[in-house]
């Protein structure tokens, strides 16, 4: 049977939007090296449990393979996790995030303002990229007019469809890596040169925070500061456009919905907690036993890399009455998009606005708003990513 993944051209990895569940939660994967994890307690267990289950996941790679990841969040345990992310929590407490609403509905103004009177339009070059990233560029500190920059390093840093193998580093692999440490390798000098200048010249935004914060009385490295300020520029921006772009792709198919929030916008927070865990932005995220574990029934050793696929233990059956069905009404709605535990993401309540504001005024902006049937949406080539790269949207009734 054809399903819409197949129909969109989806990757071949992402089998929980074909319909299908794996038959065991935790599965080791030969040709990868890895164990994959698939059910809701499961990952639930290993997310909430950082002792048993590390981020610290270089330490299954070669040495000429890793990365720094000092400043890392994403790859740090405690006690080092928590003092770092408690420098920037404070950017991010609900009412810090709360006094951004009219800064974001301003920046959605001016951008729906360059597309009105179109009968068609762009999702994400439009709208969904830009209005995080200038936001999240606002408060660190950078120029929000070198977005163009950004997008670039991103998308080919994400462009890779080829899943990492432990086992099987084949050239393939090899140029994919390369590519990846070189766009990265752009981000982190202009983030290295910007860092260096708030040194010289200190301002009032978030970049200038990590260049003059202090951790068990030491001032934090180049390198700590840059991984920092990489991530919340990374996961600032692509987190809500992944999340706005399926939000509307999930209303456009599921229409007596996109009829309900026409009508009702108290709608719109619990339609983008079903779309996220219908359409799960990030897959998958990676961990490592420090110790022997059972787990779904296995026995895992010591030092195994863990590839937790959050997306599908979003569609396990065991958590979720008619897990394939997008039901706004699911309540409650344990997903975990944003994760789970000390890594639960930092921008989430960041993310949830601007997808709530944006959809509101979208919808203000344009009430017919549609997908155009003649040119479907294309996905981002990931198997660890689910988002449109490109969304066409008509603006007419058509």
């Amino acid at each position: 049977m054809t399903t819409t993944a197949d129909e969109w051209g989806l990757h071949e990895g992402h089998f929980w939007l074909r319909d299908r569940h794996p038959d065991r939660p935790v599965r080791f994967d030969e040709a990868t090296g890895a164990w994959n994890v698939y059910g809701h307690p499961e990952a639930t267990r290993i997310l909430g449990d950082p002792k048993t289950f590390s981020s610290d996941t270089a330490r299954t790679l070669p040495p000429e393979m890793r990365e720094p990841t000092e400043g890392n969040l994403v790859q740090l345990d405690p006690p080092v996790h928590g003092k770092l992310r408690k420098l920037v929590s404070h950017a991010f407490t609900p009412k810090v995030v709360a006094d951004l609403e009219p800064r974001i509905a301003e920046l959605t103004g001016e951008l729906l303002d360059a597309v009105d009177g179109r009968d068609r339009f762009e999702l994400v070059t439009d709208l969904a990229y830009p209005l995080p990233v200038i936001v999240i560029a606002e408060l660190l500190g950078v120029p929000a007019d070198d977005r163009h920059l950004f997008k670039q390093w991103v998308d080919q840093i994400f462009d890779g469809s080829r899943q990492f193998s432990l086992r099987d580093r084949s050239e393939e692999q090899e140029r994919d890596l390369a590519h990846v440490r070189e766009q990265l390798g752009h981000l982190t000098d202009y983030l290295g040169e910007h860092a260096a200048e708030r040194r010289r010249r200190p301002r009032a935004d978030l970049l200038t925070k990590l260049v003059e914060a202090e951790v068990d009385g030491e001032r934090l490295t180049r390198t700590e500061v840059v991984n920092f300020a990489n991530l919340l520029l990374l996961a600032g921006h692509i987190t809500t456009t992944m999340l706005l772009g399926n939000t509307v792709l999930c209303l456009d198919r599921h229409p007596g919905w996109f009829a309900r929030v026409r009508e009702d916008r108290s709608a719109i927070p619990a339609v983008i907690e079903e779309s996220l865990r219908f359409f799960s932005p990030f897959a998958t995220v990676a961990r490592v036993t420090c110790a022997d574990v059972e787990l779904g029934g296995e026995h895992v050793p010591e030092g195994e890399l863990l590839m937790v696929w959050v997306a599908a233990a979003n569609r396990d059956p065991r958590q979720f009455a008619d897990p394939d069905v997008f039901d706004p009404t699911r309540d409650p709605n344990p997903h975990l998009a944003f994760g789970r535990g000390i890594h639960f993401c930092l921008g989430a309540p960041l993310a949830r606005l601007e997808g709530r504001v944006a959809l509101g005024m979208l919808l203000d902006r344009f009430p017919h708003l549609r997908a155009d049937p003649d040119e479907p949406p294309r996905f981002l080539p990931s198997p660890n990513l689910t988002g449109v790269r490109s969304l066409p949207l008509l603006t007419s009734s058509g």
